[in-house]
């Protein structure tokens, strides 16, 4: 029986992805200090994005399990804290399903370009796309309460400039990839 190991870099994706219920219980609780227990359980699920591709890298240790669950870890991060905001009235629905349908429509042209036996790589516009979601819930995260009143502007800009960039990201997968749709649909 062939039995492979666990290398760290999988297990830092596998472990974002069960810190996301956590975030989620401590983020929707009305615990004096859960607010900055959200805070540090979301960045240390970010720190592990950049940690775990980093050490993949460094030691040889790319897998094509790491190459699906590490970007589907981020999107489930981001769509958990950005549904959070929205649960919480601080972010209005409009942004928040943009950005699902890029995370999704990407999803699905990763999944056609596996059909097809190609991998397709982070774009550049990816990591851009997912620094500012992760910052800008981070801002959300540390946005007080009692400035909401005065700071719905702020974030309401901030969760729009995220979808725009969000969109335009998805844009440019399926741009940098139209040879692969025109492949896809021609065997139709």
């Amino acid at each position: 029986m062939n039995r492979r190991r666990l290398t760290t870099p999988n297990a830092l994706t596998i472990g974002r992805i069960a810190l996301i219920p956590v975030f989620v219980l401590f983020a929707m609780s009305s615990w004096t200090y859960a607010p900055f227990v959200a805070l540090f359980i979301f960045c240390t699920a970010a720190i592990t994005d950049k940690l775990d591709g980093y050490l993949a890298r460094k030691y040889n240790q790319v897998t094509s399990f790491g190459k699906i669950m590490d970007p589907l870890a981020d999107k489930l991060l981001v769509i958990a804290a950005f549904q959070v905001f929205l649960a919480q009235g601080r972010i209005s629905v409009v942004p928040l399903l943009l950005i699902i349908a890029r995370e999704l429509a990407v999803s699905s042209l990763r999944v056609v370009a596996m059909s097809e036996g190609k991998l397709m790589p982070a774009a550049w516009s990816g990591k851009i796309k997912t620094a500012v979601q992760l910052t800008v819930a981070i801002v959300y995260l540390l946005w007080p309460e009692r400035w909401l009143s005065c700071g719905t502007v702020v974030l309401t800009v901030l969760a729009w400039i995220t979808a725009a960039v969000t969109l335009w990201s998805g844009f440019d997968y399926f741009w940098t990839n139209r040879a692969l749709i025109h492949t896809s649909t021609d065997r139709t």
